[in-house]
């Protein structure tokens, strides 16, 4: 069986049944494997009714399946635990990244690595058989020396959240990335398609397993939702998944052979610096002005690595290590600045409309702090009102006491 479990899903038997028609339309397919990326789209078209019927045949074949395992293991009195704890250990067992290492520093800058991050609709509690449902997939191809080669994104189509958690799922999107579990306008990408593409993105050519790597918290739910994908799709996956904070700290101790805490990597992979740079989001997040997003994730994964080790390697940085509008010729930043409440901006701005006449001039009404006194995170403020306008509230009472106190002198 291409299932690692050694079951068939229900889409592999779609598959199979696929087969001869697919052989008949002339399609180079050999076997159930070949067969599995040119049957998404009839899939899809399936109704409910015929996924569900497809869905028992899988049930029965595990079933029939169970019962001739624990007729061959008859002395083992209770066989599914075993099976349980090979499942659980695939998504709690996780390799780390010591196997990582480099023979010099020109290796490390033309070492090329993989970020991915996936979104789902929520979180699950840990008795449901689905604990995520994944609906978005970015990557990005990424070495020290070209910074960000290419970029992968998808958004995948779901499956149905379980009874009675649609609404929680629901409202867990909302929070963070905004994407609807239905109705939603763009097209979503179907699991064998979206695995099929990522490993034809990772390796091109065909050779050896890529390496992917995510943040430390994120690491659990991607390996989840990659089993599950390729579970559901009926394909092998034997995709090796490091974490990032890792990876960070083996540059660090490749060059300075000490290794920096894990904190201080944390704190520098958390920097929202570019959390509204262009070319960072996906279209559609950008569009929507909605900061989460998988593909933005896994960018700014690359620019903070670019950031902090480019000049440790001694590699110039270019408008591929960095979002372009954040360097400008000269090698300064560029900074813009972000009106986080645009209600009170815009009232502030009308109100201080109407005592212009009493302002010496326009460019005594706004003050840039220099960039000598840039803050930690690179963010210049402007002090809006510096003008010659009069006080509200307590300066304007306190202006009253005072005229009160020298007619009372007088």
């Amino acid at each position: 069986m291409s299932c690692s479990r050694g079951f068939p899903s229900p889409y592999y038997l779609f598959a199979r049944d696929q087969l001869p028609k697919l052989q008949q339309c002339g399609l180079p397919v050999a076997c159930v494997a070949d067969a599995i990326p040119h049957c998404a789209k009839d899939w899809a078209l399936l109704t409910e009714e015929e996924k569900m019927a497809y869905n028992e045949r899988a049930q029965k074949w595990k079933k029939k399946k169970s019962q001739k395992t624990k007729k061959e293991m008859p002395n083992l009195d209770q066989p599914a635990p075993s099976c349980l704890t090979t499942v659980v250990h695939r998504v709690t067992s996780f390799p780390d990244a010591s196997a990582v290492s480099w023979k010099s520093d020109q290796a490390v800058v033309a070492d090329i690595f993989y970020f991915l991050n996936i979104y789902s609709h929520g979180k699950l509690p840990s008795h449901c058989d689905q604990r995520f449902l994944p609906c978005e997939i970015g990557c990005v191809k990424y070495s020290l020396q070209d910074g960000i080669m290419a970029d992968f994104h998808h958004f995948i189509d779901p499956e149905v959240p379980p009874r009675g958690f649609r609404y929680h799922c629901q409202t867990a999107s909302d929070a963070t990335h905004k994407i609807p579990i239905s109705g939603f306008h763009l097209s979503r990408t179907c699991y064998p398609v979206v695995l099929r593409e990522l490993l034809e993105f990772a390796q091109p050519d065909g050779g050896g397993w890529p390496r992917f790597f995510c943040r430390a918290d994120d690491r659990f739910r991607v390996t989840w939702c990659l089993e599950r994908m390729a579970s559901v799709a009926g394909i092998e996956s034997h995709l090796e998944l490091l974490t990032v904070e890792d990876l960070v700290i083996k540059l660090y101790q490749k060059k300075y052979q000490k290794e920096p805490s894990k904190t201080w990597v944390c704190r520098e992979l958390d920097a929202v610096l570019w959390d509204f740079s262009s070319n960072t989001r996906c279209k559609w997040h950008e569009e929507n002005g909605i900061l989460f997003c998988a593909l933005a994730s896994c960018k700014k994964i690359a620019y903070c690595i670019s950031k902090s080790l480019a000049g440790v390697y001694g590699v110039p940085l270019t408008a591929t290590h960095l979002p372009l509008q954040d360097c400008d010729s000269s090698g300064n930043r560029n900074i813009n600045r972000v009106i986080l409440d645009a209600g009170r901006f815009q009232k502030m701005k009308a109100e201080s409309s109407r005592y212009d006449r009493y302002a010496t001039s326009p460019s005594q009404d706004q003050e840039h702090v220099p960039s000598s006194c840039d803050s930690p995170c690179d963010v210049k403020t402007s002090f809006y009102g510096a003008s010659t306008t009069r006080g509200r509230g307590v300066t304007r009472l306190l202006e009253h006491t005072s005229d009160l106190y020298k007619s009372f002198n007088n």
